[in-house]
């Protein structure tokens, strides 16, 4: 569904009804307190539709959390999002190109001429 920033985000889910927003939610959150705390601006900054169009794969796992990043506390709330693979059953250090194991590299083999 489209966010309120534009954006197609898997997890995001509006009620509307006659171009009236009702009830909005993410479903990636878990926590109860950050159900309660979350607001759609936090869509605004959020990496996740970034995430799912740099990498489609089924076993990618995305966990988020309302929060400031550590050094800044000065920043307003924001989406931290985590990722793990349930294939490899760990953790990803880096969520937009995967763990490195689900899927092989591409190999181009030239013919000589």
């Amino acid at each position: 569904m489209r966010t309120p920033d534009g954006r197609e985000c898997p997890y995001y889910y509006a009620d509307i009804q006659r171009w009236h927003t009702g009830h909005e939610e993410c479903r990636l959150l878990e926590a109860p307190g950050d159900t309660a705390q979350w607001t759609s601006t936090l869509c605004a900054t959020c990496p996740v539709p970034a995430i799912r169009r740099a990498n489609a794969c089924p076993t990618l796992k995305l966990h988020a959390r309302i929060g400031r990043r550590p050094p800044r506390f000065w920043e307003k709330p924001r989406m931290l999002v985590s990722a793990s693979c349930s294939k490899s059953g760990g953790a990803v250090a880096n969520p937009y190109s995967g763990c490195g194991q689900c899927h092989e590299a591409l190999t181009f083999i030239i013919p000589e001429e």
